[in-house]
């Protein structure tokens, strides 16, 4: 029976310490909550933390690998987080393929790092982030991130909670097509599209760090450890193309190039085999894996892009509204000194 903990308060709540902090998670904790905490920001790039520095200078940088198990324990236990955000990770479906072992060191012995430097800091509570990919994997990303979450769980302590938060593709994020596409519009390019059936649950990077904060919450009132996703809508990729290139270039077709190696033309985000212990929470906008503590009734179909509704194109524009903002595009194209229409 879960029950309401005493683990953490306001006060406890405000120095984070984000692994992989310089990419969309990082940002968006920074952009929309940077004045709630004291956060801190691991990576392992110099020009990564070079550029969070400059966006926001009150964020504190540390430059450490996530593969130093000791150099990782020695920064918690110096800065000593009352919630740590594992966010690193190799991302790239691809690049997972073509270096299997480099998938694994970060994914996966990495996060057993960090594991290990939470529970030797005593933190709180530590959020992993997963993806739809661990749901069913069959590629060796999803399977790394798969083993992430179950290793995550298996640590889970009342002093020390292990929570994830399972992520879809967040809209405008490094290696997310949106960025790409549109600086490719802007230069008069073909947009390139694996394959015109592919559909994908996407969310913006403001809706995955209420994603985050709510799994913190949870954490805080129930002593089980979960798995919490967001109920989201699907784009189909070739209406996002067409939406992106009459926007930002001349509006023409996308060229079809075919699917990479570990790409699916669809995602799940809650699976089938899961279904018996998956929750809807009461708000009816989120589901709880592996507990049943926020939960008002069982989900009884799969989540999927193909299950999921579809968005609109004012939907589709929103998902890149605040990347389009942050860097005045669509006001004025510098590079070719030409007016470009929002209506």
């Amino acid at each position: 029976m879960s029950q309401k903990s005493d683990v953490g308060s306001c006060e406890a709540r405000r120095r984070v310490l984000v692994t992989g902090g310089s990419g969309s998670i990082g940002m968006a904790l920074a952009r929309y909550h940077g004045h709630e905490f004291e956060i801190h920001s691991v990576s392992r790039g110099p020009d990564a933390i070079q550029m969070l520095s400059e966006l926001f200078p009150d964020v504190r940088t540390h430059q450490v690998d996530i593969r130093d198990g000791e150099g990782l324990k020695n920064l918690f236990l110096t800065v000593r987080p009352d919630i740590v955000i594992h966010a690193a990770a190799l991302k790239h479906v691809n690049q997972a393929e073509v270096k299997p072992t480099l998938a694994v060191e970060i994914n996966v012995l990495g996060t057993l790092n960090v594991v290990n430097a939470s529970i030797a800091a005593k933190v709180p509570v530590s959020v992993a982030i997963s993806t739809d990919k661990a749901c069913q994997p069959d590629n060796i990303y999803g399977y790394t991130k798969k083993i992430t979450e179950q290793v995550w769980l298996e640590h889970h302590r009342p002093d020390t909670r292990f929570v994830c938060a399972r992520f879809a593709n967040v809209a405008s994020s490094d290696g997310s097509v949106i960025p790409l596409w549109i600086n490719s519009a802007f230069a008069g390019e073909t947009l390139k599209l694996t394959d015109s059936r592919m559909n994908r649950l996407m969310f913006t990077p403001k809706q995955a760090i209420e994603l985050v904060n709510l799994s913190i919450d949870f954490a805080l009132m129930y002593d089980e450890p979960f798995v919490l996703a967001r109920i989201m809508k699907a784009v189909n990729m070739l209406e996002l193309a067409n939406v992106i290139s009459a926007e930002f270039g001349d509006g023409r077709a996308p060229e079809i190039v075919g699917v990479r190696p570990g790409e699916r033309l669809n995602e799940v985000l809650v699976s089938q085999a899961e279904l018996g212990f998956a929750y809807r929470t009461q708000d009816r906008k989120h589901i709880m894996l592996h507990s049943s503590a926020a939960g008002v009734g069982r989900l009884t179909e799969e989540l999927s892009s193909l299950t999921a509704d579809y968005m609109n194109k004012t939907e589709i524009r929103e998902l890149y509204a605040d990347y389009v903002k942050s860097r005045s595009i669509g006001r004025h194209d510098a590079s070719a000194g030409r007016k470009v229409s929002r209506g």
